[in-house]
């Protein structure tokens, strides 16, 4: 019987069917192949099987049992583990926490050995990312890895590898291999989704071809011949994969010079100069990790590397992408998702994005004009989409890399091609239609440099090979040297050993000590002391024992708000409501907290002010995951909604509270309110929830990638509605603070509690994207506010410089996180040229 089953299983997306009863098997001990063009199904039958999707109908068993409904999680529980071809990693968590999300019951058995488990799953793989890394960091061969890695760590019964070595060497590729085979000789079940028929020979024993999302037939590897797989791929005799070169002799002067660089250096790559003729495709050669994709990004404008270079004789300003495009630069970036595509735009789009001036008049697009061009280019690189219109991220990979090509061929002003991994993840009759797209526009006059880490490739396609090797240029190849053996043997026998930058270890440590989270409380620390010691220097009062039982009273009120939004934020999203919130408890408390009320009334009092904070909290969670609200309206209704009840229920100022609550509540310990202690313990537990719960990664990772989130066993909808029903209740705190402090019911009190708790959140450091984010640094950033309001009294200011201080502080702190996360790599905010 096979280990997994599925049969007559359809799924169609708007419309368009990508499964027309597919029936696959995946037996124990064998690893098979799933072959076909982009776009065929493969990815969508393999994600069905995983629980990422569910099937419009067909029937999915895992050892004869049948799966309905399952999650990722619990299918997980029952032994089929995958790795997706867009890995399934939290970008804002470290190595260490995707691994903890994926494996909770692994690492648990490990224990305090638990750090040196991680490794050693790393190591199977040769992955070479430190356990403390974020994944965001990561080049995209390591998170291939690491993809892989947490897999195979499931000690799975079935595994699932979706184009596992699209983005590998030769020697990673290799290790994986080897390891496969091992778990196959174990017993375990692998399905192997890929492009290419070499893997395909060297390591499957049975292969299955999808086209156009139903299956072409299945057979014994030995039993099928590589001609017979490509025509059942294609639809079509395939006779050459790579176009005729150029028929001149390749190498410098062979034409006119398009590219000539002299003496180029980074931290990556030393000393390297390269002359590209018009008409030539030049392929960098390499290990990976050796440089040469550094060298590209340079010159694309990507990193900043010193050095000269010249296109058509004029200088190309390094270190400026916009430059490089104005210049007649194109750079196609290997990862496609993170730097290619903008995620929220259709396939025009994304097509035409660096090339609107070839489409608009008078600052104008002209729609029709861009749509027949890109309907031209979806045509003739046979792009399946339903249209020019449908969101790019609802396309295959494949489809996808055809996309960022079709950018490129628009781009009119194109004089240098640059191309990293172009064929990467693409079926095998697009790969000889992109070959033969890049021959064409080297035949237009332009020039290609390509990286790739597929030897067969460069041979077969270009017309002089640059070989790396530990960021040196140790080869150049041109003409019949050109082949697969003398390109791996330049590679594989250089002894160039890589020079080292002065004080690059210094500048790593500070970069590493400013990405983390806990930079912005070092900041705000240094702030918070500086400014109380300016303001007790002019006013001897200000850190007097009843100013400061007061403002901790007020810090805390804050404090309690700004957690829950700091939980909100963390998810992506944001509470407006939270001041009108507060301020609706104030009200509730004017009713029932009063003097000559017995414990029973005071009691119901907070218990109806709990429940109305937490259906706020359910009914804001519920417009953002069920009523597709943006979190900005649903909170803003709320606000509204809430100020008025305020209002109705107190006109005007009325209620007075017992003496007795306030005093009990505004308790001080010395000079700092007991509730301010409070709020401290709170956030320091928060914090370790936060870190090391698994609630906590659910809450980060969501803001910071809901997809690879729900792949990783994270529900959405429980944890986004979680978040706003904590930040309802950290209201219903704060709200409690407050009314202790006006000893009234008043309407309007609690309004500027939301612009006060965004402040305090953004100035401890969140990411106003989501993802990242610290609960220490919240109470940290309420400190400041409340320091800030506090002190304009004592320096004798007009209340306008409450106001101006906090603007002022938001920008700055939103200023530098932003740019802090562009430049480690935590936010890629540039697409490709």
């Amino acid at each position: 019987m096979p280990v997994l089953r599925l049969a007559d299983v359809w799924k169609s997306f708007d419309g368009v069917d990508a499964l027309k009863g597919v029936t696959f098997e995946a037996r124990s001990g064998e690893i098979h192949a799933l072959l076909g063009e982009n776009g065929a199904g493969k990815s969508t039958l393999m994600a069905i099987a995983a629980g990422s999707l569910a099937p419009d109908r067909g029937l999915i068993e895992l050892d004869g049992e049948p799966v309905g409904g399952a999650t990722p999680l619990a299918v997980r529980q029952r032994g089929l583990s995958i790795a997706y071809q867009h890995p399934a990693l939290v970008p804002d968590l470290t190595v260490a926490e995707n691994l903890a999300m994926w494996l909770p019951d692994q690492l648990r058995a490990a224990g305090q050995d638990g750090a040196q488990w991680a490794r050693s799953q790393l190591a199977r793989v040769g992955c070479t990312a430190e356990l403390g890394q974020r994944v965001a960091a990561l080049s995209v061969v390591q998170r291939q890895l690491l993809e892989v890695a947490k897999s195979l760590a499931a000690d799975p019964a079935v595994l699932i590898l979706d184009e596992p070595t699209a983005s590998l060497g030769a020697e990673e590729t290799a290790t994986l291999f080897a390891e496969l085979r091992r778990l196959a000789a174990n017993g375990v079940a692998v399905a192997y989704i890929t492009h290419r028929l070499a893997e395909v020979r060297e390591l499957c024993q049975r292969v299955t071809v999808l086209r156009d999302g139903t299956v072409r037939g299945s057979f014994a590897v030995q039993d099928v011949s590589d001609e017979e797989l490509l025509e059942l791929i294609v639809g079509r005799a395939v006779t050459t994969e790579f176009p005729a070169k150029a028929s001149r002799p390749a190498g410098e002067g062979s034409g006119p010079p398009v590219l000539v660089v002299r003496h180029m250096s980074d931290s990556a790559f030393r000393d390297v100069s390269l002359t590209v003729s018009a008409g030539e495709i030049v392929g960098l050669a390499g290990i990976v990790g050796n440089g040469q994709s550094e060298f590209l990004r340079a010159l694309a404008g990507l990193g900043h590397a010193s050095g000269q270079a010249e296109l058509r004789g004029m200088p190309l300003r390094l270190g400026r992408p916009d430059a490089a495009l104005d210049a007649g630069v194109v750079y196609l970036s290997a990862d496609r998702l993170g730097e290619g595509l903008f995620g929220t735009l259709s396939v025009r789009e994304n097509a035409t994005v660096s090339a609107l001036g070839q489409f608009s008049r008078w600052g104008m697009v002209r729609p029709r004009a861009e749509a027949r061009a890109v309907q031209t280019q979806q045509r003739d690189l046979s792009i399946k989409a339903p249209s020019v219109e449908a969101n790019v991220l609802s396309l295959s990979g494949g489809n996808q890399q055809k996309v960022l090509l079709a950018r490129a061929l628009l781009n009119q002003r194109a004089t240098l091609l640059l191309a990293e991994e172009p064929t990467q993840g693409v079926d095998v009759g697009a790969r000889a239609e992109i070959y033969r797209i890049l021959r064409e526009v080297a035949g237009y006059g332009a020039s290609v440099i390509i990286v790739s880490s597929d030897i067969r490739e460069l041979e077969g396609l270009c017309d002089r090979v640059v070989v790396f090797s530990a960021g040196h240029v140790v080869a150049e190849l041109a003409g019949e040297q050109v082949t697969e053996d003398t390109i791996a043997h330049a590679m594989l026998t250089s002894t160039q050993r890589r020079a080292q930058a002065d004080g690059q270890e210094n500048r790593s440590w500070f970069r590493q000590v400013a990405r983390g989270d806990y930079a912005a409380v070092a900041v705000l620390a240094i702030a918070i002391t500086a400014l109380a010691v300016y303001t007790q220097a002019h006013n001897s009062r200000f850190l007097s024992t009843f100013n400061l039982s007061s403002l901790t009273v007020l810090i805390a009120a804050t404090a309690f708000i700004s957690f829950g939004q700091e939980c909100v934020i963390l998810t992506g999203g944001i509470d407006l409501s939270v001041g009108p919130l507060a301020g609706l408890v104030v009200v509730i408390g004017s009713f029932f907290e009063n003097k000559g009320h017995g414990p029973l009334v005071y009691t119901a009092g907070f218990l109806v002010m709990i429940a109305v904070c937490g259906a706020v909290g359910l009914l804001n969670g519920g417009m953002v995951r069920f009523a597709r609200f943006t979190p900005i309206v649903a909170t803003l209704v709320t606000y509204i909604a809430l100020q008025g009840v305020s209002l109705v229920l107190r006109p005007f100022q009325g209620g007075y509270i017992s003496f007795s609550i306030l005093n009990a509540i505004n308790h001080s310990a010395g000079p700092v309110a007991v509730a301010f202690i409070a709020a401290a313990v709170v956030a320091v537990a928060m914090e370790w929830a936060l870190r090391r719960s698994r609630w906590g990664r659910g809450l980060r990772a969501i803001g910071s990638d809901p997809a690879a989130a729900f792949r990783l066993g994270v529900r959405p909808s429980v944890t986004v509605i979680g978040a706003y029903v904590a930040s309802a209740l950290f209201a219903c705190v704060g709200g409690v603070l407050l009314m202790a402090q006006v000893g009234v019911g008043d309407p309007t009190q609690g309004v500027n509690y939301t612009l006060a708790s965004v402040t305090a959140v953004v100035l401890g450091g969140t990411s106003i994207f989501g993802g990242r984010g610290s609960f220490i640094g919240a109470l940290f950033g309420a400190v400041l506010v409340e320091e800030l309001l506090n002190v304009t009294t004592f320096l004798q200011l007009s209340q306008a410089w409450q106001y101006w201080f906090q603007g002022v502080l938001v920008m700055v702190a939103v200023g530098i996180y932003t740019q802090a996360r562009t430049r480690t790599g935590g936010l890629n905010l540039v697409g490709s040229n």
